[in-house]
């Protein structure tokens, strides 16, 4: 018997990046419904779905106007029916035949409304595959808090998560480097995440990718952790991983200045312990900071003199 639940996809830019609908059509398990966000300029992502009107529940919409990321994400889950979430972005797609299967029955058994598996990095065309998945160590400190995710995204990108539908968490479109994680920092402040040790996803890995177009630049960067930061509230520099996520930030960008930073924060005020990091880092020289045992170090310093502050 099927399940009472649906799985929900999107989205898809062009038909070159668009997710292989075959890939979906040859899952074992088949009581989905597919969504279908279209970005692009023509209408060849709709000739797609049209091909294959007959062998997958596909439900398509044409955006008015091009919405980017991550809102075509959103415009895609603002359209599904079902009681779960399974996003696929246009360049990954599962591991194997019985991948949604293997989310579908983690979702009937298990009392979690968050669920992750492991997963495939997969370069160029494939001549490069590594296995991503996370330790027991960062597993536990994800559960304690999730902002620790800020030092390591150890769930990954959205195509390897589901969960259950939740009105008002979305995606925020003022982000792009830390959508992801902010997303699942605000979801898992009210759900179990639940872990499956299986590569049941492969996320394709190259250069024109949002997120490695955005790495290091301070005027992406710096504004979108100021914005996490507003979310999470001063108390999160409380736990070690998030405070060294900024420290790394803002030794990684070569910032020494408070003024530095406040040329990208706009009207966002800094965090006092924000300014505190800054002027501890400046007084380090560069070459001790940028090395790792050091930098860790005088990092640990800074936490502590800084941990009533937030």
């Amino acid at each position: 018997t099927k399940m009472n639940h649906r799985v929900d996809f999107g989205k898809i830019k062009h038909l070159a990046d668009a997710p292989d609908l075959l890939d979906i059509q040859i899952q074992s398990f088949n009581d989905y419904e597919v969504i279908i966000t279209d970005d692009s300029p023509d209408n060849s992502v709709q000739a797609l779905c049209l091909h294959y009107k007959d062998l997958l529940p596909v439900r398509y919409f044409k955006n008015e106007k091009a919405l980017g990321t991550p809102e075509n994400w959103n415009e895609a889950i603002r359209h599904a029916r079902g009681e779960w979430i399974k996003l696929m972005h246009d360049d990954d797609w599962f591991s194997n035949d019985e991948s949604l299967k293997a989310f579908a029955e983690t979702a009937r058994q298990s009392n979690g409304n968050f669920i992750y598996s492991s997963y495939y990095n997969v370069r160029g065309k494939a001549e490069s595959k590594e296995l991503v998945m996370i330790t027991s160590f960062r597993k536990y400190l994800l559960g304690k808090n999730p902002v620790s995710l800020l030092s390591k995204n150890v769930i990954g990108p959205p195509s390897v998560t589901m969960y259950r539908s939740q009105q008002g968490i979305q995606y925020d479109k003022q982000m792009k480097w830390l959508v992801d994680m902010d997303f699942y920092i605000r979801y898992l402040k009210i759900a179990e995440p639940y872990h499956i040790n299986q590569p049941l996803v492969s996320i394709g890995i190259h250069s024109s990718q949002v997120t490695a177009g955005s790495k290091l630049k301070p005027e992406v960067e710096i504004p979108e952790h100021l914005l996490l930061l507003e979310k999470t509230g001063e108390h999160a520099f409380r736990n070690i991983y998030f405070f060294d996520a900024y420290w790394r930030l803002f030794r990684n960008l070569g910032i020494r200045k408070v003024e530095e930073v406040q040329r990208f924060a706009g009207n966002r005020p800094l965090s006092p312990v924000i300014v505190s990091m800054i002027r501890f880092q400046s007084r380090i020289v560069p070459s001790l900071l940028e090395t790792g045992p050091f930098s860790k170090f005088f990092m640990s310093i800074c936490f502590l003199e800084n941990y009533f502050k937030s």
